[in-house]
């Protein structure tokens, strides 16, 4: 089923979310709302969606993968991440559909390796890199109440709104 998104300033943005336990019929279908919610977002177009996104502060989010498919991971702990010096100078272009039309430079590490469950509760362990590792780093950063613009402060970068077709800087 498609949901809401959960905008920002919805106090379960910010919370950490609880690990999932069991891997029932809830979750399953908590898994499906995702994947479907993200399916349907094109203006702008979701790559990644946490359960914080539609109200439930679960740890378990959708993502797209690089063959563009929609894959779901839950309960992921980071083992270890690296900074490729070239790509991590690089800092990415980077919004969130629970802040529409806020964008934000975030320098993140450039390649990531987490364990997680499937959604038959199997462990598993992946490393992302690129473009990948940067949406996992984010939906793991809602699972834990942080947002890209916490990263923008710490890192001393700009906030931009788009209105229309222009960028207008913006003060956090």
């Amino acid at each position: 089923m498609i949901r809401k998104i959960v905008l920002s300033k919805d106090p379960v943005i910010r919370k950490k979310a609880k690990p999932i336990k069991k891997f029932d019929k809830k979750i399953k279908q908590l898994a499906e709302d995702l994947i479907d919610t993200l399916r349907v977002q094109k203006d702008p177009e979701g790559v990644g969606l946490a359960a914080c996104q539609i109200g439930k502060s679960l740890a378990i989010f959708a993502f797209l993968d690089k063959d563009k498919k929609i894959r779901v991971i839950a309960n992921p702990k980071v083992v270890e991440t690296k900074y490729n010096k070239k790509k991590t100078k690089k800092s990415i272009l980077e919004g969130c559909l629970s802040i529409p039309d806020y964008y934000g430079h975030v320098k993140r590490p450039s390649e990531i390796t987490i364990k997680y469950q499937d959604l038959e509760g199997q462990e598993k362990t992946e490393t992302f890199k690129g473009f990948q590792a940067h949406i996992i780093q984010h939906e793991i950063d809602h699972l834990n109440g942080v947002l890209f613009i916490d990263h923008l402060i710490e890192q001393k970068q700009p906030l931009y709104e788009l209105k229309g077709s222009e960028w207008e800087k913006v003060e956090i």
